[in-house]
């Protein structure tokens, strides 16, 4: 970097930790706010017939909250020898009095999620174990990720780390819930205590070629397939980055890459991107020249964190089956309106599957959602024939056996067999000529579907060509995401 890109990165890295860093108020406020939250989760623990303690978690912990995050993340930490039936009883009894006009949801057991004085709380039972490596459920290690960061963070690195969440937040990359398949909160902060600070996160990024491992504490007890690993400090039998998907990384590198190049504050704003309208998507398919289907049903009524992994199992098994009778397809995604995962990517220090707190089921409401597997492909029709090869005619068992079975067929489709090159061949009736055809039949349900996408799938509507531009009222955002596709 030349001695004036580095004067522009750090001009730029300046406006960003005005706007990023909260100011003294802000701090008092939200430290007023938890220490109120703390003194009446003490006194709920105090009506229990057993002993707890109360513990704030989470970056509003630590200091390394964006500003504007609003979030308060409360463990109430219960004997470990307690069972889970009571830890969820009293968990919740100490929750709902915290938070009276709370409700209940659900990670790997129920906590209480609320509001008090503008912030959004979450009061989270957990086990009190000597080890993370002891943990009786995820939640129970989070306390030990809290601990050891605000051992090591300083003020400097702590500031570091609320840029380097502001950068994926702006370019898509933050949020472990899986949807977004990105850096969870906790990850950002072991990155830039290992590497010391932001700046030299993003030179090192831009230089990495995946599989790449850090493991801050030396534990190396196993191997992980991940494109990126990060050995957990407190658990070395965890990937902290486990959920990361390799497109991720590789948008961290593209923007890490362009940040150093062309140092600008775009990158790290937000901004959900306009949703195209019907006239728009019509633009776009007239231009390209392609035929776009889609498949819609009602969602399964799911958190998201359970939705999208079917979704995308989903979506793979369409594209396989398009594929495989002919219609060839150019690109594909997986769609649900009501997008409330944008205001769930904040998971400092929120469980899921591979996280730290139940910040993915942030905002969640039970009214139905539609759902849409979107493709678009390079041939709609196919002509009534299609070849298919046998085995060498070298190949005696397998060339008899394909040569009887097609020679003994009296249907008059079928052409054949014959051979080309050294190969028996036969040009046969095509199972399905339309794509609409295919995605309607019960064909289209062979695939690999997600066991709850799957029963959805038997009421589906399927659109193909112009006529996809009437989602545009559902789905504009995710439409223009697949239109205007960049990095």
């Amino acid at each position: 970097m030349s001695d004036t890109d580095a004067a522009d990165l750090d001009a730029v890295l300046a406006r960003v930790r005005e706007r990023a860093i909260p100011e003294p108020e802000e701090r008092e406020r939200l430290r007023a706010v938890a220490a109120d939250l703390t003194a009446r989760a003490r006194e709920a623990i105090a009506d229990l017939p057993v002993a707890a303690d109360v513990v704030q978690v989470g970056s509003t912990a630590r200091g390394t909250w964006v500003s504007g995050d609003r979030d308060i993340d409360l463990f109430v930490r219960f004997d470990a020898d307690l069972d889970r039936e009571q830890l969820e009883e009293y968990g919740l009894a100490v929750g709902h009095a915290v938070l009276p006009d709370g409700h209940e949801e659900y990670a790997e057991h129920p906590y209480v999620k609320g509001t008090h004085e503008g912030f959004d709380v979450d009061l989270v039972p957990c086990h009190d174990v000597d080890r993370a490596g002891d943990l009786v459920s995820a939640v129970d290690r989070t306390p030990f990720h809290d601990a050891y960061l605000s051992a090591r963070l300083d003020d400097d690195l702590a500031d570091d780390v609320v840029l380097a969440k502001a950068f994926l937040k702006g370019i898509g990359a933050y949020g472990s819930d899986l949807r977004t398949e990105g850096f969870s909160g906790y990850l950002t902060e072991l990155l830039v205590l290992e590497l010391g600070g932001f700046v030299p996160l993003v030179e090192s990024a831009r230089s990495w070629h995946p599989p790449m491992e850090f493991d801050p504490e030396s534990h190396a007890e196993r191997t992980f397939d991940d494109p990126l690993v990060v050995v957990d400090p407190t658990d070395p039998t965890r990937n902290v980055a486990a959920v990361l998907s390799a497109a991720n990384l590789a948008r961290l590198q593209h923007y890490a890459r362009d940040l150093l190049a062309a140092p600008r504050i775009e990158l790290f704003e937000t901004e959900p991107p306009e949703p195209l309208d019907a006239a728009d998507v019509r633009d776009h398919v007239r231009r390209r020249e392609t035929t776009p289907v889609a498949v819609t049903f009602d969602a399964p009524d799911l958190v998201d964190d359970q939705l999208w992994p079917q979704l995308r199992r989903s979506l793979d098994g369409i594209v396989r089956g398009l594929d495989a009778h002919g219609f060839d397809v150019l690109r594909a995604q997986a769609m649900v309106s009501t997008d409330r995962d944008a205001a769930a990517r904040d998971a400092d220090a929120h469980i899921s599957a591979a996280s730290e707190t139940p910040d993915d089921n942030r905002g969640w409401n039970r009214q139905t959602r539609q759902a849409a597997l979107y493709a678009e492909l390079e041939v709609a029709e196919r002509p009534a024939v299609e070849r298919h090869e046998g085995p060498p005619v070298a190949v005696k068992n397998h060339a008899e056996s394909f040569y009887q079975s097609y020679a003994d067929d009296v249907d008059p489709d079928t052409y054949g067999p014959f051979i080309d090159g050294t190969r028996y061949v036969v040009e046969r009736e095509r199972a399905f000529t339309t794509v609409r055809g295919y995605l309607e039949s019960d064909a289209a349900t062979d695939v690999a579907l997600g066991a709850q996408v799957d029963r959805a799938f038997s009421d589906r509507d399927v659109l193909v060509g112009d006529a996809v531009a009437t989602l545009a009222g559902e789905f504009g955002g995710a439409l223009r995401e697949f239109y205007e596709p960049h990095p």
